[in-house]
């Protein structure tokens, strides 16, 4: 805590490792610390972003408390998942495994895709929360919400360098205007840095530097979620093109059994995976990407159970035929029929109408008779 402010703790291990129980208990621990005094924290700020007189202002504040009471839900939802496995300390590595992947795993629910404030992990929306929090102290200028000069200055430093951090994961072609923000935060807090060494007030510039940071850290946090969501979207419409592709492959080899088995065959087309080109990498054109892929899963749903349909109705009507066959072995009145309902089941394509026909004649005569198939 700095500054009478609470700060989230560093978070344990990596998605799915296995951390020791101490480790897991004492970050669990802080955690749950920071969740109580964060939620003060809100309280407090909500209430004088609610004061604030100037409409405007207050309209430009809103965004980010609403954002701060999404995250800290999100994180308290979470905790409760991890407390919940924790089991007061009756975990094995199975367990601990499971801590870590929701710890390190997105906080994001079912449902929920595209919802930015959750398209985080438990760390990154602790940082943000922690970066919005101060942002928004400084906004309201709240008496006794700025730590010592130095305090302020080395905590803007850190930031700055985690800012840095998160422009080198940027691809190089997308990452000018966020090194372009970099430097300037990092030139501006120099310069500050520097007045304040030589004895300069620079309290009047502290406030907006730090709300700026806290600006560009939130930014950088999301749309790194976003990068990494567009990863895990590619690589798995990669996988859906390769199943659909077998999947195609499969509908038109039953597509071309039916229309040769029996007539009449339905006339759908087999939509083919390959004429949507390949996977792109942007976040819109991927979205765009997968709409069409679930369209020609539905597709490809509706072509294999028509044509599937089709070649179970021929075997429905040969099953009937066999049994009424039977039924009727001793019927010479019959026999024409019989010996014309083999011929068709003999030929192909079959015609399932004519089929129908012959058959249904044969039923309403064992019924006739009152003979039991």
């Amino acid at each position: 805590m700095t500054g009478g402010y609470t700060h989230a703790p560093v978070a344990p291990g990596s998605l799915g490792a296995d951390v020791p129980d101490t480790e897991l208990l004492a970050y669990l621990d802080a955690m749950l610390r920071w969740k109580d005094q964060r939620r003060t924290e809100l309280a407090a700020l909500d209430q004088a972003a609610l004061e604030v007189e100037e409409p405007a202002e207050r309209a430009s504040l809103t965004p980010d408390v609403t954002l701060s009471m999404t995250l800290w839900q999100a994180v308290a939802d979470r905790l409760a998942l991890i407390q919940a496995t924790w089991d007061s300390g009756r975990v094995g590595e199975q367990e601990r495994r499971r801590i870590t992947t929701l710890v390190w795993g997105t906080l994001e629910q079912p449902g929920t895709r595209g919802t930015q404030a959750l398209a985080v992990s438990l760390p990154e929306a602790c940082r943000l929360s922690d970066s919005l929090a101060s942002s928004l102290r400084s906004r309201l200028r709240l008496d006794g919400a700025d730590p010592d000069l130095t305090g302020r200055l080395r905590a803007l430093r850190q930031q700055v360098e985690r800012i840095a951090d998160q422009v080198a994961l940027i691809p190089g072609s997308r990452r000018s205007s966020a090194e372009v923000a970099h430097a300037e935060l990092d030139q501006r807090l120099t310069d500050v840095t520097d007045r304040a060494a030589r004895g300069a007030d620079v309290g009047g510039l502290l406030a907006p530097l730090e709300s700026r940071a806290a600006t560009v850290e939130r930014d950088l946090i999301v749309a790194a979620s976003a990068r990494a969501h567009a990863k895990a979207d590619h690589a798995q419409a990669t996988r859906e093109v390769a199943e659909l592709t077998a999947r195609g492959q499969a509908v038109l080899s039953l597509a071309h059994r039916a229309r040769s088995t029996v007539a009449p065959a339905p006339r759908l087309g087999v939509p083919d995976v390959s004429a949507l080109g390949d996977v792109p990498t942007g976040l819109g054109e991927l979205t765009a990407y997968r709409g069409r892929l679930a369209r020609v899963e539905r597709a490809l749903g509706v072509a294999q159970s028509e044509y599937a349909a089709a070649l179970a109705r021929l075997d429905e009507l040969t099953e009937r035929a066999h049994r009424v066959r039977e039924a009727l072995a001793d019927e010479t009145a019959m026999l024409a029929l019989a010996e014309q309902t083999d011929t068709l089941l003999q030929t192909r394509p079959t015609d399932l109408t004519r089929l129908e026909a012959l058959v249904q004649a044969q039923e309403s005569f064992v019924k006739a008779l009152g003979v039991r198939p």
